[in-house]
């Protein structure tokens, strides 16, 4: 499933915001092992979703996997 961003919130946006969607969504992410709960800021989730795309490999993202098996063990998920 994508998320699909309204009309009125597409017509502000600029580059940056447009280059977040250049990757598909995945099941985990930064942002889920980054505090989510505590990251209400629209610009940090994407500073997160564009430091993604730019240190993308395989090991990056079991590292991801990893931190979010840690993430869910300690009990630090969403709230």
């Amino acid at each position: 499933m994508y998320t699909v961003a309204l009309p009125d919130e597409t017509a502000h946006y600029s580059d940056r915001h447009w280059q977040r969607l250049n990757v598909k969504p995945g099941i985990t992410g930064e942002w889920q092992v980054s505090g989510r709960s505590n990251i209400k800021d629209f610009e940090q989730v994407l500073d997160l979703d564009l430091k993604y795309q730019e240190r993308w490999s395989i090991g990056y993202d079991l590292m991801i996997i990893f931190k979010t098996i840690l993430v869910v063990c300690a009990r630090r998920g969403a709230y």
